[in-house]
């Protein structure tokens, strides 16, 4: 599945009124963890059909990261019937995403 890149503009369209779980990464460019971390993101996207990757980045859509009180990078949230019902920070091997996916979508 693609990992969708989502911002201001459509956030509340591809995110909150989702049917479907939505897996977001919080992400920056000069974050170097965040670099490690998006290709795990984009791999572990193959393997769901039920559940939407995105990734947003905080500098470009400081309002979102904001009100999702994002204070570290890399962070994942996932989100559920337009509520943020989990969230992990930090860079985590793929194992160990795919389990907090498991458990919370």
């Amino acid at each position: 599945m693609v990992v969708k890149e989502v911002n201001e503009k459509n956030f509340e369209q591809e995110v909150l009124k989702s049917k479907n779980p939505v897996v977001i990464d919080f992400w920056a460019e000069w974050c170097g963890p965040c670099r490690i971390y998006s290709p795990i993101i984009d791999d572990i996207s193959e393997h769901y059909n039920d559940v939407i990757f995105a990734k947003l980045n905080v500098d470009e859509n400081e309002s979102i990261a904001r009100k999702y009180n994002i204070m570290s990078i890399p962070t994942t949230m996932l989100f559920k019937n337009g509520k943020a019902e989990a969230i992990m920070i930090g860079a985590v091997p793929k194992d160990a995403l795919k389990k907090w996916i498991e458990g919370n979508k």
